[in-house]
């Protein structure tokens, strides 16, 4: 955990984490899952305009849940992925445990807790993809690390 909260402290990101957020399930670019083989939840932009202006783009790890069901550990980007030349801010959520369906128009509830890397454009798909895959063992590794417990009973409790 030192390194991420090194990171942090770099970024300033200490007094913003956690963060919690809650938003719709929105459709996204459709490249996640189909292009990456790591399918995402796009948060509706209206809750991405509200994060703090100095709350940087790139690649987090935590928790999230879908409708009020079952707390997941997740890896999620903010920005505008460099890669694809996006021209709107996204915030795309990829939960760590297979879902069957699609779940557009739920409510996601989102625990920003730790910082991986900043945003990045790659010279190839393949790139981006092993990149991704390093972020998601990363963030298993950092969330070993915490207590999901209390923080579940703190932020996901309704």
């Amino acid at each position: 955990m030192l390194l991420i909260r090194t990171i942090g402290r770099c970024m300033h990101l200490d007094r913003h984490l956690p963060y919690f957020l809650r938003g719709r399930v929105v459709t996204g670019f459709g490249r996640g899952g189909k292009q990456l083989g790591c399918p995402t939840a796009n948060i509706e932009e209206a809750v991405v305009e509200t994060l703090p202006a100095e709350f940087p783009c790139g690649v987090f790890y935590g928790l999230a849940r879908v409708d009020g069901e079952q707390v997941d550990k997740m890896v999620m980007s903010i920005g505008w992925n460099p890669h694809y030349k996006n021209e709107k801010k996204t915030l795309e959520v990829h939960l760590l445990r297979q879902f069957e369906n699609d779940f557009y128009d739920s409510m996601m509830d989102v625990l920003i807790l730790g910082f991986i890397r900043p945003m990045t454009a790659f010279n190839s798909l393949d790139e981006l993809r092993a990149a991704i895959s390093s972020d998601i063992t990363l963030a298993k590794e950092e969330l070993k690390k915490v207590d999901t417990e209390s923080l579940i009973q703190q932020y996901f409790q309704s």
